[in-house]
């Protein structure tokens, strides 16, 4: 399913930790407050030219891991990957390797001294190559184009959404020291990158 750009405003939370109350909000400008809003009864989907993403590879970080496909949660935010070692794609938006922005979050922090799947997202940097591979084993790269940090309740809409015509997949975890009072971590680390 595509999104417009309406619908690519919506108020989106997602997981930082293993904790569900580390959820963070990126609140885009105009925000839509409710998930019916994403759904359209005349949308006819097209054919899809990439498959379901299932792998996503990060040489550099040693990263190897499913990728779950997740939608909205009952309040209209964006959905976390149930296992720790697991990423989640934003099933309402683009595909990795289609056009517009598709969005990967995952868990940062440690439990019961595991590490999460992207506790090393921070050490990527501009060049770097991303892969994903789909179900039908067509294997998708990328390239880091650039990292930012944002504040738990920053406008989104360049993570979510995009213009240009181009195939972009953005990388999300938390970042930071644990805030046991708010339960949460204090910034938001977006890793963005084009389609090779």
């Amino acid at each position: 399913m595509k999104l417009s750009n309406r619908t690519l405003s919506i108020v989106v939370v997602i997981g930082c930790s293993l904790y569900t109350a580390s959820l963070f909000y990126f609140v885009p400008k105009d925000s839509v407050q409710s998930a019916p809003a994403l759904i359209n009864d005349d949308y006819i989907p097209e054919q899809p030219s990439i498959g379901l993403p299932v792998t996503l590879k990060i040489p550099s970080i040693n990263l190897d891991s499913a990728i779950e496909s997740v939608g909205l949660t009952h309040n209209g935010s964006m959905d976390i990957p149930k296992d720790t070692n697991n990423v989640a794609w934003f099933n309402l938006g683009p595909r990795p390797g289609d056009n517009g922005s598709a969005v990967i979050d995952g868990h940062y922090g440690i439990k019961d001294g595991k590490a999460s799947a992207f506790d090393d997202l921070y050490k990527l940097r501009i060049g770097d190559k991303l892969y994903v591979e789909d179900d039908r084993g067509l294997i998708i790269s990328f390239v880091v184009s650039g990292i930012r940090r944002f504040d738990p309740k920053a406008d989104a809409s360049t993570v979510f959404g995009s213009s240009d015509g181009k195939a972009h997949l953005n990388l999300v975890t938390c970042e930071g020291e644990w805030n046991k009072v708010s339960k949460g971590y204090p910034q938001r680390l977006v890793v963005f990158s084009d389609k090779e």
